[in-house]
């Protein structure tokens, strides 16, 4: 048994994305494992810097993401949720076309923070961007 909620499937993750910034850079998500979320994102036009390599802020947009959901399926949704208290990045390689691909996994999951680990990678393997993202876990209102 892994530390998401039971049920949740790749279809729900990618319909839950649309009408979002994750559905207009065209980030999928394609597994889901114990511990770690899995999703791809095109090099294309939505995710290029005028140099046409990947945008430093596309890639930190699905890093943000992927550790937003991945954080939000660790909790009870009626009773909190969670929220990016920080987040960095650094970009190690350029890519100009293609897909990335992002694995995120978590560092820590407390009751009141989450600190996850997103790694990008191009479609050769080779390490993009690492990032991680520090998640605040707040309570609902009654």
């Amino acid at each position: 048994m892994g530390i998401f909620k039971a049920g949740i499937t790749v279809e729900y993750l990618n319909q839950w994305s649309r009408n979002t910034m994750a559905e207009n850079i065209g980030l999928e998500f394609t597994q889901i494992g114990d511990d770690f979320l899995v999703a791809n994102m095109p090099v294309d036009k939505r995710t290029q810097q005028p140099l046409g390599l990947l945008h430093g802020g596309a890639s930190v947009a699905m890093a943000e993401t992927m550790g937003s959901v991945a954080a939000s399926l660790c909790v009870n949704p009626d009773k909190q949720f969670c929220v990016g208290l920080d987040i960095n990045a650094n970009h190690l390689r350029g890519v100009k076309q293609g897909f990335v691909t992002g694995v995120t996994r978590p560092v820590h999951i407390g009751k009141k923070t989450q600190v996850w680990e997103i790694r990008i990678t191009n479609e050769a393997g080779e390490l993009v961007c690492i990032s991680r993202i520090t998640m605040a876990v707040l309570d609902k209102k009654e």
